[in-house]
């Protein structure tokens, strides 16, 4: 198991934000423009974990030479079931420096711009307060 994903499926929160590159660039699903910068990344992951319930990685997908991995994952946001994707890129000192996201179906994508959206404020605060 990825060391991401047991991080996460642990909550450890510290050690989630351990594994990111100060570099690391998050493309969201539900935003435009992606968000550079650990600080930035670190507050969206630990909103995502408060908005999304019964968060559960159900199949991991790696480029065994390589340094790409995709972790499966499945949710409920807003009473909306989710399915999606983490695409992580490591740099070459095994941080993640690319991270996207990708989530279906429409809905649930809604739902979840919905409940991120409630939480900018936080988020922004928080990756302020680390800055």
């Amino acid at each position: 198991m990825h060391p991401f994903r047991t991080a996460v499926e642990a909550r450890d929160l510290d050690a989630v934000e351990a594994l990111l590159a100060e570099d690391v660039v998050f493309t969201s699903p539900v935003a435009f423009k992606p968000y550079p910068g650990k600080a930035i990344t670190a507050a969206i992951l630990r909103a995502v974990l408060r908005v999304l319930e019964d968060f559960t990685y159900v199949r991991e997908i790696a480029d065994p030479g390589g340094r790409d991995h995709a972790l499966v994952f499945t949710a409920t946001v807003g009473g909306r079931r989710i399915q999606g994707c983490d695409f992580l890129h490591f740099d070459e000192d095994g941080r993640i420096d690319d991270f996207t996201v990708m989530v279906r179906p429409l809905s649930a994508a809604q739902a979840l711009a919905e409940a991120m959206g409630e939480q900018f404020e936080r988020i922004a605060r928080e990756a302020a307060e680390v800055s």
